[in-house]
């Protein structure tokens, strides 16, 4: 009896793990996330950089609210956002305390949590720098992840 006991409690723990991580996945869209305000101040710059490199909405969109995938174009567009919002130090990498401070006050949390583990991108170009953190933020939390 008491093995059944010890069973079940084992069981009941792993579905609750579980359902824990599904729901940790699982995209955050609603009315208030990602903020409308910052889509809406963000959109001259997306249509600019689509614009600039020639990715697709697809690629984009993909990438955001699908699987990480390698795309050159995507890479690319990726850095060209960072370099129309100002958010580069002099030598053309990416300075991650302008990018909190662009972001609205609600997002910062979620931003720190998001970008402790992605300090030191790698990659052999600007391009492929820029994809590291995005992949990066992306893995550490695909709920708030989103391209714009």
């Amino acid at each position: 009896m008491h093995s059944r006991k010890t069973l079940l409690g084992t069981l009941l723990w792993i579905g609750f793990l579980l359902n824990f991580i599904w729901a940790q996945k699982e995209l955050r869209r609603d009315e208030t996330y990602p903020p409308p305000e910052l889509l809406k101040e963000l959109q001259p710059v997306h249509d600019s950089c689509v614009a600039k490199t020639g990715v697709t909405e697809e690629a984009i969109k993909e990438f955001s609210d699908g699987d990480v995938h390698e795309d050159e174009l995507l890479k690319c567009y990726m850095y060209c956002v960072f370099e129309e919002t100002d958010v580069l130090h002099e030598d053309g990498e990416v300075h991650l305390e302008k990018i909190l401070d662009k972001l609205p006050e609600s997002m910062h949390v979620i931003a720190l949590h998001m970008g402790k583990k992605c300090l030191y991108p790698k990659g052999d170009n600007k391009c492929e720098r820029a994809f590291w953190l995005h992949r990066c933020w992306k893995e550490a939390d695909p709920k708030h992840y989103f391209l714009i």
